[in-house]
């Protein structure tokens, strides 16, 4: 198992060594093994971290995300965090000015997370296989200006909610076919 948890060590601090030395704008964390983003990272990362455009922290088992990461990386326009453990955003996600994409799928958001209709730059949010339910701020995503599309296949929501949503977005909005209502 320590041998594991090194290579994991490893490989991480080899991928973040990468962006460093190759001044790239992207970090591409995924896989890693993470249940949190890594401090070390944050020194690691100083001098390039406005440079950075684009993360990936998918398929990790992060359980949450810092108010510090995101004011470290306030750059950002695309962020990956698929396939992790998250049911909430630090509210600094609204100081992400120019986030175009993020990827929330396979996550564990029961709720909306609602820091995100306040990102006027986002284009695509991803909130795919969650738990969400009824509570979807149609009006609020009605006047997100760029907002191109919002994936919500795979979660629970309820008829009422599909109701309120189809004739207010002014954009794609994927859905989950509705299941038959079973016959008493």
């Amino acid at each position: 198992m320590q041998k594991r948890m090194g290579e994991a060590v490893a490989r991480v601090a080899r991928k973040v060594n990468e962006t460093v030395e190759n001044k790239t704008d992207s970090l591409d964390l995924a896989n890693c093994k993470l249940i949190a983003f890594p401090v070390g990272i944050y020194k690691a990362m100083r001098s390039v971290t406005e440079g950075i455009h684009r993360i990936s922290l998918a398929n990790n088992e992060l359980k949450s995300l810092t108010s510090r990461f995101v004011t470290t990386f306030s750059q950002l326009r695309e962020l990956n965090l698929a396939g992790n453990y998250l049911h909430r955003l630090p509210e600094e996600v609204t100081s992400l000015l120019h986030l175009r994409a993020i990827d929330l799928s396979r996550n564990r958001f029961r709720r909306f997370p609602e820091p995100l209709t306040t990102v006027t730059a986002l284009e695509t949010i991803n909130l795919e296989e969650n738990e969400i339910t009824a509570e979807v701020p149609v009006a609020k995503l009605a006047t997100m200006a760029s907002l191109r599309s919002l994936n919500l296949r795979a979660n629970p929501i309820g008829p009422e909610a599909r109701l309120l949503v189809r004739p207010l977005v002014p954009f794609d909005l994927l859905l989950s076919p509705e299941e038959p209502v079973p016959k008493a």
